[in-house]
């Protein structure tokens, strides 16, 4: 085993961000180099293990971004992508010629689909090509990432012998994406077990979890690969990527710590997460969903009364996370139709009205009234309904 890869044992999960190369590739979303390089470093600040910075040979902008962040970035790996082709390795390699810690992500396809209808060629071709652009990354930079594209249609024995070959050429990380968002858990899980039992050299490198969000299921399958021995998982902030998206980091990050009994381990800095979240959401201007988990506006917020009542008695019957966890400024109490005398209390004390039960049994029957014509009742709403109520007692 090198050097390199003895920081990868044990339960120490590797978190790879992408938010700057996959994360960017959404329509719309492009950054400037400046607001890439505040990204970059606020990712440091998370505690992100690797920043992959881009993509070096697509674009003079691209090129000069991944230059950038190698000169400010001093502890995470800086990532630059290729394909397998020389002058995209040579170009990577030129752009991280600043990094502290620098990487090449290089690779193929590595499914029937893509050998023969992407590259028209062969098994024993692409595997060729795959080991050579392996030993070339190899010639500039000591940690090296290969992945093998759409590696969830791959045929699984033929994906052994790749990874097999790669790890021997000098592979120190092993990216198996399920590019297309195809698999299943178990599916996903099934691959990354049958490459720990087949591949003899396995132990030599880290296998990265990446994982689509095409059918919804990125980060569990990200989960059912880490659960099987992945160790490094590949995500973007707000899940953000290609078509339906990446594997989102703060989901990853929050059931490490959540789930105790999985004895999963991350470098994330919990509460900065939501921060974090609010800062891509706007440089990228694309909007939080707000149902999305961890760090979506209603995550934390609660409008049903049987909800609000068991909430207000106790947080941790309706909240497996503390909000200000992950930087959230704190949970709510929504007021709608839905909400009962317990949340309505609750709130009016909040803004200076005690109430006693006579008195709160009539606001809360004009409450109702209220309610029923509008989808939320506001502070101002309350006070007017009180004005309403003391005066006519």
């Amino acid at each position: 085993m090198n050097k390199f890869n003895l920081q990868f044992m044990g339960n120490r999960i590797y978190i790879f961000d992408t938010t700057l190369r996959d994360g960017e590739q959404v329509p719309g979303c492009q950054l400037r180099v400046d607001e890439k390089l505040r990204i970059a470093k606020e990712l440091e600040a998370l505690g992100v293990d690797v920043i992959e910075a881009g993509f070096p040979i697509s674009s003079p902008g691209d090129f000069i971004s991944v230059q950038e962040i190698s000169k400010v970035v001093k502890e995470p790996i800086v990532c630059a992508l290729s394909r397998a082709v020389k002058e995209d390795i040579s170009q990577a390699a030129e752009a991280l010629k600043f990094a502290h810690r620098k990487r090449i992500h290089t690779g193929i396809g590595a499914s029937d689909f893509h050998i023969q209808h992407k590259f028209n060629s062969t098994r024993d071709e692409i595997l060729e090509r795959a080991v050579s652009a392996v030993k070339y990354a190899k010639s500039f930079v000591e940690d090296v990432e290969f992945y093998a594209e759409d590696a969830g249609r791959a045929d699984k024995d033929y994906l052994a012998r790749m990874i097999e070959a790669v790890i021997k050429a000098g592979a120190t990380v092993v990216n198996i994406p399920d590019t297309n968002g195809y698999c299943t858990p178990d599916q996903y899980g099934d691959i990354i077990q049958h490459l720990m039992e087949r591949v003899p050299n396995i132990h030599q490198a880290i296998i990265s979890a990446h994982c689509h969000n095409d059918l919804g299921l990125a980060t569990a399958n990200t989960l059912a690969g880490v659960l099987k021995g992945a160790r490094q998982v590949e995500c973007t902030i707000n899940g953000i990527g290609e078509r339906a998206g990446n594997t989102s980091l703060e989901e990853m990050a929050m059931i490490a710590k959540t789930h105790k009994s999985l004895n999963l381990e991350t470098g994330i800095v919990h509460n900065r997460l939501y921060p974090m979240s609010q800062m891509v959401s706007k440089m990228m201007r694309m909007p939080v969903q707000p149902n999305k988990a961890i760090v979506g506006g209603n995550a934390y917020a609660h409008s049903s009364g049987i909800h609000q009542d068991g909430f207000l008695k106790n947080r941790e019957n309706y909240e497996i996370i503390d909000p200000q966890d992950v930087g959230f400024p704190a949970a709510s109490i929504v007021l709608t139709a839905r909400s009962g005398r317990h949340a309505l209390k609750h709130r009016l004390e909040q803004i200076g009205y005690p109430t006693e039960k006579l008195e709160l049994d009539q606001v809360y029957a004009r409450f109702l009234e209220l309610a029923d014509q509008k989808k939320e009742i506001n502070n101002d709403d309350l006070v007017l309904l009180m004005a309403e109520t003391l005066t006519k007692a």
